[in-house]
C-alpha cells in the first residue's frame, strides 16, 4: 500500500504536489497565507516550528499534521476575514408562513380557494429529510367581509361539511365544502356498537373537515351526529376520541332536531302555492318525515308550521343490513315496502293533513340520497351534478317507473351507473323501499327533489339566530 492510499484515494493531495483544483487554496508564492493575506510575526515562529517537526515525521504523518498547521492557520485568520454579505433570500425560498399569499388569502369563493392553492403550494424550508409539510394558513380576517359559517352532519352513512358566508336576506353562499361515504352505522343494527373501521373512516374525514375549518375565517359553526350515534353503545365515547384527535366537537342531536333542520334546510323549495307538504329524509339508520300544513299562507319560517312529525327507525343502511342489499327480487323488495308502512302506521298523527293529501295543492318533498340518485338516473347524467338535480319536480308517474327501472337491475348494473356507482349499489334498492312506503301512505301526484338538507338547516338557524340578515337589509326611507 503506497503513501497515497491511506488518505483513502489514489491520486497525490492537490495541497501536496502543488496543483490547484477548484475548491482549494493555491500555495502563495510569497509566503502568505490563505486568501493572500501577509502573516504576521507569530504566525510565522508558528510555521516554522512546524516545518521543523515535519521534517522529522514519515510522509503520511507529516501530511496530517500539515492539515492540522492549515485548520489552525484557518483560524487565526478568520477574525481578519471581511464578513461575507448574506443574499436576500428570494420570495420562493421563503417559509410558506412567511408568503404574502398565504397570509392575504381570500375565503371568498373561487378566488379563495386558489388563494389556499398557491399558501400551500409556497415552497418552504427544506429539512434534511425533504421538504416541510404543508401547514394550514388561517386567512387575515377582513372588516369587509363577513364571518363564514360551518356546519357539519356526521350521519350513519356519510359525512358531510358546509362553509358559506350570508349574501341577501334568507340566503347563502356556499365557500367550501366536504362529503365522504364512511358508514359510521355499518354492523349497528347487528351488534348495537360502532366497530373500530367505522369509527377509523370516520375520524380520517373528520381530520379533513378540521383542516378546512382551520383554513377559513369561521365566526360561528355547529357539528352534529344523528342516528348512529344516538344509537351505539359507544356513541358518546366515539365522540370523545373524536374531540381528542381532531379538536372537533360534535353534539347529538336528537331526532325531534334532525326533523326541524331538514324543513329549515329545505324549505325554499316548497312550492309557495301548496295547502300541505310530507317532507321527508331518508338516512342511513333512520328516517325523518315532518308534515307541514301551509293553509295559513307560505311563510318563511316553515318550521313553525310542522303540525306532526315522527322518525322511523330505519335507514337504507339498517335496511340493507337486514334483507340484504345485492340480489333483491320483486317479492323480497315487496317485503321491505310493507315492512316499513307498518313503521309509518304506527304514528298516530299521520293523517294531520286530512283531505290535502293527494290534491293538486299538495306535494312531496324528499332530501336524500335516494331521491337524488332517483333524479340522477331520470335525467340520464353522465356524472351527477347538483345544479340539474336539486329542485327538480317528478311526476307521480315518472317515479313510478324510476323504481321500477332501477329495481330490474342486476348489482352490476347499479354499480356501473355513474349516479349510482359502488358506493350506493347495495343501498339504493333499501331507500327505494322506504320511498315507496311514504308514497302509499301519503300519495301526491308531484315529487320534488333536494340536494340539500340538515347542513343548510344549520347554517341557516344559525345566520336567522345572529341576525346577518336583517343587519344587511337596506333601510327603507320614511315620507316626510
Amino acid at each position: 500500500m503506497s503513501d497515497h492510499d491511506i488518505g483513502g484515494g489514489n491520486h497525490p493531495s492537490s495541497e501536496l504536489n502543488g496543483v490547484f483544483h477548484p475548491g482549494s487554496s493555491a500555495p502563495s508564492p510569497h509566503g502568505a497565507g490563505e486568501g493572500g493575506q501577509s502573516l504576521t510575526k507569530r504566525q510565522r515562529r508558528r510555521r516554522r516550528k512546524t516545518a521543523a517537526k515535519n521534517a522529522a515525521l514519515p510522509d503520511a504523518a507529516a501530511k496530517t499534521a500539515k492539515d492540522d498547521d492549515r485548520s489552525a492557520g484557518r483560524a487565526e485568520l478568520r477574525g481578519a476575514r471581511k464578513p461575507r454579505r448574506r443574499r436576500p433570500r428570494s420570495r420562493a425560498a421563503m417559509p410558506a408562513a412567511a408568503a404574502p399569499d398565504a397570509v392575504a388569502a381570500a375565503s371568498d369563493g373561487a378566488r379563495g380557494a386558489a388563494a389556499l392553492a398557491r399558501a400551500e403550494a409556497t415552497p418552504g424550508r427544506c429539512s434534511a429529510g425533504g421538504s416541510a409539510p404543508a401547514r394550514a394558513v388561517r386567512p387575515a380576517p377582513s372588516a369587509h367581509r363577513p364571518p363564514a359559517y360551518a356546519a357539519l352532519d356526521l350521519g350513519t352513512n356519510n359525512c358531510r361539511l358546509l362553509i358559506a358566508i350570508p349574501t341577501r336576506p334568507g340566503q347563502f353562499r356556499v365557500i367550501d365544502a366536504f362529503s365522504r361515504i364512511v358508514r359510521l352505522g355499518e354492523g349497528l343494527s347487528r351488534t348495537g356498537s360502532l366497530s373500530r373501521g367505522a369509527m377509523d373512516r370516520a375520524i380520517t374525514a373528520l381530520g379533513i373537515c378540521a383542516q378546512k375549518l382551520a383554513a377559513r375565517d369561521v365566526g360561528n359553526m355547529r357539528l352534529i351526529a344523528t342516528e348512529a350515534c344516538r344509537q351505539a353503545a359507544n356513541g358518546a365515547e366515539f365522540i370523545e376520541q373524536v374531540a381528542r384527535q381532531t379538536g372537533l366537537e360534535l353534539e347529538i342531536v336528537t331526532r325531534e332536531t334532525e326533523a326541524r333542520l331538514a324543513v329549515s334546510g329545505c324549505g325554499s323549495l316548497i312550492d309557495r302555492s301548496a295547502k300541505g307538504a310530507v317532507l321527508f329524509d331518508i338516512g342511513g339508520g333512520s328516517s325523518e318525515i315532518a308534515l307541514l300544513d301551509l293553509r295559513g299562507g307560505y311563510t318563511r319560517r316553515l318550521a313553525s308550521r310542522i303540525v306532526a312529525w315522527t322518525s322511523l327507525p330505519v335507514g337504507v343502511v339498517t335496511l340493507a343490513e337486514r334483507h340484504g342489499g345485492r340480489d333483491i327480487t320483486p317479492e323480497l323488495f315487496e317485503q321491505m315496502v310493507v315492512e316499513t308502512v307498518a313503521m309509518i302506521h304506527r304514528f298516530p298523527e299521520r293523517d294531520r293533513l286530512g283531505s290535502v293529501v293527494g290534491g293538486d295543492r299538495f306535494h312531496l318533498l324528499g332530501t336524500s340520497g335516494t331521491v337524488t340518485t332517483l333524479a340522477g338516473v331520470h335525467l340520464n347524467l353522465e356524472r351527477y351534478d347538483r345544479r340539474q338535480v336539486d329542485g327538480l319536480w317528478l311526476a307521480d308517474r315518472e317515479a313510478d317507473e324510476l323504481v321500477a327501472r332501477i329495481a330490474g337491475w342486476s348489482f352490476d348494473e347499479r354499480v356501473a351507473n355513474p349516479c349510482i356507482g359502488s358506493d350506493r349499489a347495495d343501498l339504493v334498492l333499501a331507500g327505494c323501499a322506504i320511498l315507496q312506503a311514504i308514497r302509499r301512505v301519503w300519495p301526491a301526484r308531484t315529487l320534488r327533489v333536494a340536494d340539500r338538507g340538515l347542513r343548510e338547516g344549520l347554517l341557516t338557524e344559525m345566520m336567522v339566530a345572529d341576525g346577518v340578515w336583517r343587519r344587511n337589509e337596506p333601510t327603507r326611507k320614511t315620507g316626510g
